[in-house]
């Protein structure tokens, strides 16, 4: 396991499918972290982008070699958790479930709804009890830097949507005809396989959590539209990445200038219901990086 950095590193950046790194990241360190829920998904990259210490970390592996539901989720947002990280935007792709928001748009949304059925999304359990409030998944001040940024630096021709529910499927397979209508019909925007079990440990873990989600295709409930397929979200991908390098240095820069004040800071302060004096070291230690504000001084 490398030796954590000296300096706390406030700000992440979690790249999905075509961002697998940050072009203007200089300065770069590797750090290899071996948490308690195993490794994350890649090294991660620390380094200087628009004055700031940021670390980024690619979703999917820097090979992408990763389906959605093989991502080391507890372990991504705990090693996180471990270097300082208090803000963490997520780049993510998705298709889009309603027609005013096309392929190469960009949404921040507001809301998520989790279809997914194979993973493991809190970091409780095994002696230690806790009930996170999920009512509002993103931070509101975290998604507003990211609107405003992406509002001022997006290509005119990019439309970019504030608001709005992200629908999380396990994947791989991408959705039927049938289910695409029926989450359209709920009046969701977006559709991907990432981020709410994302944002659910992000939150467990007091880190404010916001997704710019970047639009590659209709999903497959569009009658004019082809079906979606890997070479059509190739196609944007790229395009795609190079909006979000712009976005997310962006926010970076007004994220420095100005932390927000997040409620997710302080997500665990009424939410443990175990009382922590009697769980076991093996426990403790385990959620050492997220706990520690909250355990009994020893004596």
């Amino acid at each position: 396991m490398t030796t954590l950095p000296i300096e706390p590193t406030p700000i992440a950046i979690v790249g999905g499918s075509g961002l697998y790194r940050m072009q203007d990241l200089k300065d770069i360190e590797e750090v290899a972290l071996l948490t308690p829920f195993g490794e994350p998904s890649d090294s991660i990259r620390i380094g200087t982008l628009a004055g700031s210490r940021v670390a980024f970390l690619a979703r999917h592996g820097r090979t992408h070699s990763l389906l959605p539901s093989e991502i080391p989720f507890r372990a991504n947002i705990y090693a996180l958790k471990q270097l300082g990280v208090k803000y963490l935007i997520s780049a993510s792709a998705v298709g889009s479930l309603q027609a005013a928001i096309a392929p190469l748009d960009m949404v921040i949304p507001t809301q998520f709804i989790d279809r997914t059925k194979h993973r493991t999304d809190t970091f409780f359990g095994q002696g230690v009890v806790a009930h996170i409030s999920f009512a509002d998944p993103v931070c509101a001040a975290l998604a507003d830097v990211v609107y405003e940024a992406a509002e001022a630096v997006s290509p005119s021709a990019i439309a970019v949507h504030r608001g709005g529910s992200y629908v999380c499927i396990e994947g791989p397979a991408f959705s039927t005809q049938a289910e695409s209508l029926l989450y359209k019909s709920w009046n969701a925007a977006v559709i991907g396989m990432t981020n709410v079990t994302e944002a659910k440990l992000a939150r467990e873990a007091e880190i404010a959590y916001a997704t710019l989600a970047l639009v590659t295709d209709f999903d497959c409930w569009h009658p004019d539209r082809e079906a979606v397929t890997v070479e059509m979200v190739i196609e944007n991908l790229h395009e795609n990445a190079a909006n979000a390098q712009m976005v997310v240095r962006e926010v970076v820069r007004r994220l420095s200038e100005s932390p927000p004040v997040s409620q997710a800071h302080d997500a665990l302060k009424f939410s443990i219901l175990t009382d922590l004096s009697q769980i076991s070291s093996e426990s403790a230690n385990q959620l050492e990086a997220i706990l520690v504000r909250y355990m009994p001084p020893t004596s």
